[in-house]
């Protein structure tokens, strides 16, 4: 019987040549780019709006080029580790130094640390953090998972609802297909009430990757046990692992995160001063390890 080829996706040839030929629309109709919107429109992020939108040509042209303003004005790329140092004092959000074991970028949340007040600073923080995410990627991998503690939680120290929404906001609408999974780690009861109004918020397929964890829950904890290396994972999310953060050790991380970045985007960018579509790699990562135990 005859057998169509599988490519190293493991597509099918056809589908495989069909979605080559949606990325190509999709260029054509976003027209001619340059700098940072030409770098950031690479093959894998034309790919990844398409599936966000189902392959939907005028859905996903409608997306990226909302995305295209957004970092215009936004800037991301440009925002640095010092500047939003205040914001991570406490833990509350930062990069795990592990991957997951499909070598998934790890961002580990704890709600209950907030320690700032200024919404805006909140998100050039969490932006910052989901840009550094992708740039320690593992070779292959394009997506994240969020590991969420809630411990000591409650309303009271909860975002207010206008800061959740513009957070999902920027997660779906400009980071589309990034996030693999969302685990929500023993949240307490009074958490439904919160979570009634935030799941209003997410799409469809952002509500499906939302995952609530635990402990005493044999199947969700088995879930945990499929995704991480419980040798690695923080005691914290039923890991084997003594963990706690050092403000100034994670600093030292994301400064030479910074350099690294800089001098990548500046490769990048000369390519495309040059006219040249810039290749899609990634800067080398640090290969990701064990924290110390504390």
């Amino acid at each position: 019987m005859f057998q169509r080829k599988h490519n190293t996706h493991g597509l099918l040839e056809n589908d495989y040549a069909n979605q080559e030929a949606k990325m190509n629309e999709l260029r054509d109709a976003i027209g001619p780019l340059s700098g940072r919107s030409l770098h950031y429109c690479e093959n894998a992020c034309l790919r990844r709006y398409l599936e966000a939108q189902n392959w939907n040509l005028d859905k996903s042209k409608k997306m990226l080029e909302e995305t295209l303003k957004w970092r215009s004005t936004f800037k991301p790329e440009e925002i640095r580790w010092h500047e939003v140092a205040s914001e991570g004092e406490t833990g509350k959000v930062y990069r795990a130094i592990f991957h997951d074991l499909h070598g998934r970028a790890v961002l580990i949340m704890r709600p209950a640390k907030q320690n700032t007040s200024s919404p805006h600073n909140q998100l050039r923080h969490l932006v910052y953090l989901l840009e550094n995410a992708i740039l320690n990627l593992a070779e292959g991998q394009e997506q994240m998972v969020w590991l969420i503690d809630f411990s000591g939680w409650s309303l009271r120290n909860s975002v207010p609802i206008k800061t959740a929404r513009e957070t999902a906001n920027i997660l779906q609408n400009h980071y589309p297909e990034r996030l693999a999974l969302a685990f929500l780690y023993n949240p307490p009861r009074i958490f439904e009430a919160f979570w009634k109004i935030v799941k209003f918020f997410l799409d469809p397929k952002t509500f499906e990757k939302v995952k609530f964890v635990y402990p005493k829950n044999e199947e969700s904890m088995e879930l945990m046990k499929q995704t991480f290396d419980l040798e690695v994972l923080p005691s914290d999310f039923g890991g084997r692992h003594s963990f706690h953060y050092d403000h100034e050790e994670f600093s030292r991380l994301m400064t030479q995160d910074d350099a690294k970045f800089a001098a990548f985007l500046e490769v990048k960018l000369s390519h495309s001063r040059n006219g040249h579509l810039p290749a899609e790699v990634t800067p080398e990562a640090p290969v990701p390890v064990a924290p110390p135990v504390s």
